[in-house]
């Protein structure tokens, strides 16, 4: 497990910066400065630069990239479709010789976008949220306990992985290593095919005859189960763009599944439908 000592080591004592200030790159700006490193932002807005100065996010920030030449790690805490489709601005305005992370949720659109214009790169996701966004969404301690996911294509040089290896650990997050189709499919399952499932169950019981006594009875079983069919929508489409493969056939066996528990129902089945029920209670505790 790297130290934050171990850390300061690896970048020199020199600065971490970081593209974007919201949920993550916010959340990771709180707590490298805890661990005693210095974080340079570079963001879109001033009224952004300003208030992640206030909030204490970073030691130095900037609209201009220029806040970023003295730092040998940064990372790319930005919307998906900024890294897939990544500006000429960003791209020229990177140090050459850092090491850039990107900390986006979908890795192979990502890789085809970035690996190749970038001299050093490596591809990351750290699998931590909440429903806020914004330079008001920061949070410390974000990234303890949860899976900090390393695609590496071969490409990269051992000590890059090695500092992105450190950096999760250091922020007491898990990490792991899988390539990044793998990743997609993944995280198609677990995280972008359900912002679709739940929005679905939303929307059915809105348009169903009896929409206004469901809402009138709806209570904390329903509030979990469409949580984040309720998030952010840009967000959710952006998902499901940049992971179009994967969420489609997570749908697809989604469906399959909602067949199967339909026949289930309508041929009266109810100890086939128990015993369907049972194995996905012996299952879920291997998802948490």
């Amino acid at each position: 497990m790297t130290t934050a000592t171990e850390l300061l080591q690896r970048l020199g004592g020199r600065p971490v910066g970081v593209v974007g200030l919201g949920l993550i790159g916010g959340s990771l700006g709180l707590d490298l400065r805890q661990l005693g490193v210095a974080v340079h932002g570079w963001a879109h807005r001033p009224a952004t630069a300003e208030r992640a100065l206030a909030r204490g996010l970073v030691d130095q920030a900037s609209v201009h990239p220029q806040v970023l030449q003295d730092c040998p790690l940064v990372l790319l805490a930005l919307p998906l479709d900024q890294l897939v489709s990544p500006s000429l601005q960003l791209l020229q305005g990177l140090p050459p010789e850092a090491l850039v992370m990107d900390m986006g949720s979908v890795k192979r659109p990502v890789l085809l976008a970035l690996q190749d214009r970038l001299p050093r790169f490596v591809a990351c996701h750290p699998m931590a949220g909440t429903a806020s966004a914004g330079v008001e969404a920061g949070v410390a301690g974000l990234f303890a306990g949860r899976p900090w996911v390393l695609t590496p294509t071969g490409q990269e040089d051992p000590e890059d992985l090695a500092l992105a290896r450190s950096l999760g650990e250091a922020l007491e997050a898990v990490v792991l290593e899988c390539d990044a189709a793998s990743h997609d499919r993944a995280v198609a399952l677990i995280s972008h095919m359900p912002v679709l499932v739940s929005a679905a169950l939303l929307s059915t019981a809105t348009a169903a005859e009896s929409s206004a006594l469901a809402q009138a009875l709806a209570s904390s079983g329903f509030a979990d189960t469409t949580r984040i069919g309720g998030g952010n929508p840009q967000l959710g489409t952006l998902m499901a763009r940049c992971n179009r493969e994967g969420v489609l056939r997570a749908l697809e066996d989604y469906q399959r599944q909602l067949e199967q528990l339909r026949c289930l129902v309508s041929s009266d089945n109810w100890e086939g439908l128990e015993q369907h029920l049972r194995s996905a209670q012996a299952a879920r505790p291997g998802f948490l």
